[in-house]
Parts: C-alpha cells; sequence; structure tokens
C-alpha cells in the first residue's frame, strides 16, 4: 500500500463538517472534495454528469449512486487527488462505501481515517436555524426539512461508520462536536500528525 492520506468526515447535517474541513485539509495537505460543491460545478459547467443531475432534481428524484460514484470516480483520478482527500459528502450510504473501498483498492491504497462529528439533536436544530438566518440558506429554514436531512443521516449514512468499524481495517474517530470551534478543531487535528 502507497502512503497517502484518504480521509472522510462525516457527521449530520449542522455538524460544522465544512468548517472543521477547512483546517484539517491544511493539516492533512490534501485537497477537501465535498460532493455537494463537485454537483454544484457540474450544475454550473452544464457537463453531461450535470444535465443528468439537473434532470434528477427537476423531477424531485435523488440522484443515484451510479452517478455519484462516477463523479467521485473522476474527480479522484485528477492530479490533485494523487496523495489523498479529504472526502465530505461521500459515502452517503454503505453501496458508496464498498465502491469507495473497491475504488481505492484500484489505486493501491484504502482509508486512512475516519472522523465523526457528533452533535445532539436539539443543538443541530438550533445551529442550523441561526445558518438559515445568517447565511439565508432556505434548506435550513423549515423543521421538517431539517428533521428529514437528520433522519436521513441517521439511517442512511451513519450504518457507513457500522460497515468501517466492523471491518477493522480503517480507524474510526468519533469525536464531540460541541464547543468552540477552536475546540473542536484541536480535537481533530489530534487524529493524525500533520503531513510533512
Amino acid at each position: 500500500m502507497t502512503d497517502t492520506r484518504f480521509f472522510l468526515i462525516f457527521g449530520p447535517p449542522g455538524a460544522g463538517k465544512g468548517t472543521q474541513a477547512a483546517a484539517f485539509k491544511e493539516h492533512l495537505k490534501v485537497p477537501h472534495v465535498s460532493t455537494g460543491d463537485m454537483f454544484r460545478a457540474h450544475l454550473k459547467g452544464e457537463t453531461e454528469l450535470g444535465k443528468q443531475v439537473k434532470a434528477l432534481l427537476a423531477a424531485g428524484t435523488l440522484v443515484p449512486d451510479e452517478i455519484t460514484n462516477e463523479m467521485v470516480r473522476e474527480r479522484l483520478t485528477e492530479a490533485d487527488a494523487a496523495e489523498g482527500v479529504l472526502l465530505d459528502g461521500f459515502p452517503r450510504n454503505v453501496g458508496q462505501a464498498e465502491f469507495l473501498d473497491a475504488l481505492l483498492a484500484e489505486k493501491g491504497t484504502q482509508l486512512s481515517g475516519v472522523v465523526v462529528l457528533e452533535v445532539p439533536a436539539d443543538e443541530l436544530k438550533e445551529r442550523l436555524a441561526k445558518r438559515a438566518h445568517d447565511q439565508g440558506r432556505a434548506d435550513d429554514a423549515d423543521p421538517e426539512v431539517i428533521a428529514k436531512r437528520i433522519d436521513t443521516y441517521l439511517n442512511e449514512t451513519e450504518p457507513c461508520l457500522a460497515y468501517y468499524e466492523q471491518k477493522g481495517q480503517t480507524p474510526v474517530h468519533r469525536l464531540v462536536g460541541t464547543g468552540s470551534i477552536e475546540e473542536v478543531q484541536a480535537r481533530l487535528l489530534a487524529v493524525t500528525p500533520p503531513a510533512s
């Protein structure tokens, strides 16, 4: 196995993944790869994948795993991802986790670690309501939508953690995601030594 730094950052909506990923990617010296950002880039660039995603979103349908997987495969072939990435928003279910394992095995590597920001549901709801107010994010303003997004995370994404823990090949670091940004950042950076 080559010496690479492929990490996943997990956490429910509002856990602070985007905020913390900025410092963690600098620490690891790898790019932060967010599937949400990739979807937006493909939509904006009107790529073939972007057109497929646009049609699905217009129909109110979830983007199937095959499309998301292909987007991730494409992104991980780019030069800046050769030494590793910090993946955010992927995998979202166990099928995607299995795909990622196979993809990394093709590259002669494997996941270096998984970090999970754990935040109580009540605090998540408060944070999302504040984000909706401060940033004007409509998807964070509706309590029903917030509850549905948290449920989707618990039912579909959280089983990925059990998948990694049962396999036992990848360290899973469950971190307290409450406290100041600096406190959470210190816990996150303590997970792995900085890249040289």
